[in-house]
């Protein structure tokens, strides 16, 4: 069974990184929220707060198969001035293994040089920050190991190509059915 991490900073987009780990578990696929901020406690951009599964700190890094960014603000700038948030993208990156950012998280990516060569889409606005990618602009864009989406409204899109990603189009379709999507 796969197995995939997300990031969860001060500051992230709820509904971005609490739709993937839901779509996720709902697909059978293992997700550890792992928070930045020092415990176990996270502060969303709109101001709700939940836990985390594990902090940067615990978490097993060599156990994930892929690793997710959630946009929102300052969530986004939170992730990318995080030295070990960065150290993971690069070495999944280069392993193969998945790397998938929405929103302004993508700026993340470009900012890593994780881009050049790729497709990739973001938050309107932040399409200067992907530095060497094809700006594209559909809900998701798949480039190899690498997903990124727009934001908010392409979250469910998002997470159920990442779970095409681990599992196969019949899980997508069943997971759509029950979720009535």
């Amino acid at each position: 069974m796969s197995k995939i991490g997300i990031f969860m900073a001060s500051g992230c987009e709820e509904i971005e990184g609490l739709t993937v780990v839901d779509i996720a578990r709902r697909a059978g696929i293992e997700i550890d929220m792992i928070s930045v901020t020092g415990t176990k406690e996270v502060c969303g951009s709109h101001k709700i707060t939940f836990f985390a599964d594990t902090t940067k700190e615990q978490a097993d890094y060599a156990a994930y198969d892929g690793i997710v960014l959630p946009g929102g603000m300052p969530g986004t700038t939170n992730l990318g001035a995080d030295e070990t948030v960065n150290r993971v993208i690069r070495q999944f990156a280069g392993e193969g293994k998945l790397v998938a950012a929405i929103c302004a998280a993508p700026s993340v990516l470009g900012q890593a040089g994780l881009l050049n060569g790729k497709k990739a889409a973001c938050h309107p606005g932040f399409e200067e920050k992907l530095t060497g990618a094809e700006v594209r602009t559909e809900q998701v864009v798949v480039d190899g190991n690498i997903i990124t989406s727009r934001g908010m409204g392409t979250a469910i899109p998002f997470a159920l190509e990442i779970v095409r990603y681990f599992a196969d189009d019949a899980a997508v379709e069943k997971l759509k059915t029950a979720l009535v999507y």
